[in-house]
């Protein structure tokens, strides 16, 4: 090794609180990490699902409570509140399928490539925030 060239940092231990806010992800880590943070987010709000769920599909009458708790609120809950969760639960399940889709198509074909992987990620991503972008839009009545 010559004295020109520069000798490449080496890193044994990482510090979470150091090193980590300075990282740059690559766009294909990024839309790994939301795929399990989605996971997560749909297996907490699990049992607000299958409420909805099970309020929507009971009785007309439980339908029009459903609805209700929308505009006027759950108890200590404000509307705007439910629909905000709401939102974060259809971006989750939006997210968590179409990167779902994304990693079995990669599974399957086993074409991964660098530049692949990041236009993939890139759509990924433009997707499950567009649609969420619409829906959110229905969901607090624009249209």
């Amino acid at each position: 090794m010559s004295e020109t060239t520069k000798k490449r940092p080496e890193f044994r231990n990482i510090n979470a609180f150091a090193d980590l806010p300075s990282y740059r992800w690559p766009l294909a880590a990024l839309v790994s990490g939301m795929h399990r943070i989605s996971g997560l987010l749909i297996f907490i709000l699990l049992p607000f699902i299958v409420w909805m769920f099970d309020t929507s599909v009971t009785s007309e009458i439980s339908f029009a409570r459903f609805t209700s708790i929308f505009s006027e609120g759950a108890g200590f809950l404000p509307g705007w509140f439910i629909k905000l969760v709401t939102l974060g639960l259809i971006w989750a399940y939006l997210h968590h399928f179409i990167a779902g889709i994304r990693h079995v198509y990669f599974d399957i074909s086993h074409q991964t490539t660098k530049t692949r992987g990041r236009h993939t990620a890139a759509i990924t991503i433009i997707l499950a925030f567009g649609l969420t972008a619409i829906l959110g839009a229905k969901l607090f009545g624009l249209y």
